[in-house]
């Protein structure tokens, strides 16, 4: 894992100096913090910060390909280096390292463009084509990586995180409100678009080349599924032991490393499964590490612990306060670089920090499971309605609401009127694309009506889910509802807020490379051909992920109803009197919120009271503190340029 930077003049009129990039990869030493690499010549200058986790000694980057006409930046991993290194090997090509690294030189020479089809990792590439000057960005295929870039005159800028391309001094520092617009609907801005003016993202599973006076984008892999009653229709039983031995290669290439590694273990279904699969199906020596919390409805101790016992191996718990939430919040928005609708990435940064400090550069993790293997409540509530659609009228079809969500406290389900404020307004019709999302995104789309009335002027007639419909593929309408409902999540909420703002970015903040076996993409297009029923039997979730695990892990834990991973959200900034904490109080205040042009402040001043009573409502109002709070820290460390504060600094 590593943090990539560059500079490409495409005229060569103002080539990239040494103390530029040096500037940018300062901003992302969290990234790799064991060395350094710059490399200039003529108009195009790469940088890397290392993380070294193959080939410690010799995978040193920029590198150069034998006869100098290729240079290459990565960050990320290979997972099939050893396998695609023998092939080239024995096709006559020479290798001078051990590292994943040197692979891409020779896929690229041999391949050109298509050398990503060959990979199988999680990666955002710079290469520079000297003979061709030409540049070529890649990222991988669930966009677990990230890479950003912006033009600045005729400069293209483009790094790993933003704040490496804000270092330089032209770039400039602005908000967008279709930025904005679009966190406060899907969790997150949807690739290309950010939170920052000018500022794009390459999105997942595509590549970009800037040569020649052209820029050219495609796209080389997606999600995709058969049309529905085309699925693949083998046994229940046959189709669950393979399930099994891809999960079980998928975990063996993702444990390759020259480093300890170690596993997240949250309790879960997802997270057991990976651990267990390290346990019992590789020699790879495993530490597991968890969060804990004082509030029972957060958390998962019993079920961690549960596992722990079962297997015996070593484990750490990280117990999270609302006191370490609230002193956490702004660096973590600091690593997220875009607003934040909940506090659930400090505690996995916190925890990042702890595997780091405990000897260990790498966690697996079970994410992912839920979009592959159709685990959310979100698909089981979008079942519900479209069945509910199909008789409006009928009473016991409603209550079929109440069986979801009964891990929340307050669930949308358990009332008849709240159910059907929540679920029935203006979800649409069921045919549409987007009918599963619709009360969600409707719900934390109310945040804008906290805009100021210039902002709100800013994205008038722009429509965040009327956008994303226009991106979905044509092969959509032929597809199942549970298909249809799997691929919105996976472009979404997966790629931009799980992936993103709460995965690469808090783990990377402790120096620590996240990975991600269920998203190997051979899995996700083996569980992409299934019948829906094997992914949602009923109200089931998970159904064939379940049946394959059968007898590895305790019933208690492989048959445990989906609970979401999720943390104290507003409450975390008020003390027991009632008041906010002080960075909370100055930041909300009116003269921080008319000088940022962003919220209204009296509306602000309302949810303020409100949260401070305690009587924040369910998501809406938690989303909306949260989001506002983040975008205000957003807008003073990047807009403003303001240091971090000293206690959270650290």
């Amino acid at each position: 894992m590593c943090g990539i930077a560059g500079i490409l003049s495409v005229d060569g009129s103002h080539p990239p100096a040494a103390a530029q990039l040096a500037t940018m990869i300062g901003q992302l030493h969290h990234r790799g913090p064991d060395d350094t690499g710059m490399w200039c010549q003529g108009e195009i200058g790469l940088a890397h910060a290392r993380l070294s986790i193959i080939d410690p000694t010799g995978g040193h980057q920029p590198m150069a390909s034998a006869d100098g006409l290729l240079q290459v930046v990565f960050n990320g991993e290979i997972f099939n280096f050893v396998e695609l290194r023998a092939a080239l090997e024995a096709a006559g090509r020479c290798f001078r390292t051990r590292s994943d690294t040197e692979v891409l030189l020779h896929l690229y020479a041999l391949h050109g463009d298509r050398f990503v089809e060959h990979l199988n990792g999680q990666f955002a590439i710079a290469l520079w084509d000297v003979r061709r000057r030409r540049l070529v960005l890649a990222r991988d295929r669930a966009g677990i990586r990230p890479l950003y870039f912006a033009w600045v005159g005729r400069r293209l800028l483009f790094a790993s995180e933003i704040k490496a391309l804000f270092a330089i001094a032209e770039m400039p520092r602005r908000l967008d409100p279709r930025g904005l617009a679009e966190a406060f609907t899907f969790w997150s801005p949807l690739a290309p678009q950010t939170a920052f003016d000018g500022v794009q993202q390459l999105p997942p599973g595509h590549l970009m080349w800037v040569g020649g006076g052209q820029q050219r984008t495609t796209c080389y892999w997606d999600w995709e599924f058969p049309p529905h009653g085309a699925e693949d229709l083998g046994r229940a039983e046959d189709l669950a032991d393979e399930l099994r031995e891809r999960l079980v290669d998928a975990v063996r290439l993702q444990l390759r490393a020259d480093v300890p590694v170690g596993a997240y273990l949250s309790g879960g279904l997802d997270s057991s499964v990976i651990t267990t699969l390290i346990h019992r199906c590789t020699d790879t020596p495993l530490r597991s590490f968890s969060l804990a919390f004082d509030e029972h409805e957060f958390d998962e101790r019993s079920h961690q612990r549960e596992l722990v016992d079962h297997l015996g191996t070593p484990h750490t718990e990280l117990r999270c306060s609302r006191a370490d939430i609230a002193a956490g919040f702004p660096k973590a928005v600091w690593h997220a670089e875009a607003p934040l609708l909940r506090t659930a990435p400090v505690p996995m940064m916190l925890l990042a920090r702890s595997v780091r400090e405990h000897g260990v550069k790498v966690v697996l993790t079970g994410e992912g499971a839920d979009e592959v293997f159709g685990g959310y409540d979100l698909f089981k509530e979008a079942r519900v309605r479209r069945f509910m659609a199909r008789a409006p009228q009928s009473r016991w079809r409603g209550r079929l609401l109440q069986r979801l969500y009964p891990w929340m406290p307050q669930s949308p389900g358990a009332s008849g009127a709240l159910a059907q404020r929540y679920f029935g307004d203006g979800n649409g019709s069921p045919v549409q694309p987007t009918f599963g999302h619709a009360p969600r995104w409707l719900t934390s789309g109310r945040i804008t009506r906290f805009f100021t009335p210039a902002l709100r002027d800013a994205v008038a007639g722009f429509d965040p889910i009327e956008t994303i419909e226009r991106t979905l593929p044509s092969t959509m309408q032929h597809w199942s509802p549970l298909a249809r409902d799997q691929y919105v999540e996976a472009h979404t909420l997966m790629s931009g807020y799980l992936l993103g703002a709460q995965g690469d970015r808090m783990a990377m903040a402790g120096s620590v490379e996240a990975r991600f076996p269920f998203l190997d993409h051979r899995l996700i297009e083996f569980a992409n051909r299934l019948p829906p029923r094997y992914k949602l039997m009923g109200l089931t979730e998970k159904y064939l992920l379940k049946r394959a695990m059968k007898g590895l892990l305790p019933e208690s834990i492989r048959l445990r109803a989906k609970q979401p991973y999720r943390t104290p959200d507003s409450s975390s900034f008020f003390g027991a009197n009632g008041q906010p904490d002080e960075a909370c109080a100055e930041l909300l205040s009116e003269s921080r919120l008319v000088d940022a042009g962003l919220f209204d402040p009296g509306a602000v001043r309302r949810l303020l009271a409100k949260c401070a009573a305690g009587r924040a409502a369910g998501f809406g109002d938690n989303m909306a503190f949260v989001g506002i709070l983040s975008t205000m820290w957003l807008h003073e460390l990047f807009v403003r340029a303001r240091p971090l504060p000293a206690a959270t600094a650290g």
